[in-house]
């Protein structure tokens, strides 16, 4: 289970995981982002390392715009995208959703424009996470 952790926006869906991926997939996508990349963790530590674990998926999630803005604020940014959204279920076998705080993956970024691409991208993660 993801929890609530300070450098994160979590929810948890009336949902099981299956649906609640399709969910999230659909609210990034009514939001403008876009899944770049999707890690199976539960697949990757049975297959790597033997170990199983619930269900727990990372999708890298990107809005082109607000990319571009950052990119353009810091070239160096890329070390920080995509945001990640991460879909586990709790002890009741509902789907548990989690996305990175923008402000908080981004605290260590000191460029011009960042705070308005920082907020609109918070408010673009919390609008999706509220619609799922």
């Amino acid at each position: 289970m993801i929890g609530n952790p300070s450098y994160g926006l979590t929810r948890t869906l009336d949902c099981g995981f299956t649906e609640g991926v399709a969910r999230v997939r659909e609210a990034l996508g009514h939001h403008g982002f876009g899944i770049l990349t999707e890690i199976d963790m539960a697949a990757t530590m049975k297959k790597k390392l033997g170990h199983d674990m619930p269900p727990y998926v990372i999708l890298g999630a990107c809005h082109p715009p607000s990319a571009w803005a950052a990119v353009q604020a810091d070239p160096a940014i890329g070390l920080l995208l995509p945001c990640n959204v991460v879909v586990s279920t709790d002890d009741e076998g509902h789907a548990v959703v989690g996305a990175i705080d923008p402000g908080a993956m981004f605290q260590v970024v000191q460029a011009d424009g960042m705070d308005a691409v920082i907020e609109d991208v918070r408010s673009r993660l919390q609008g999706a996470l509220d619609q799922a």
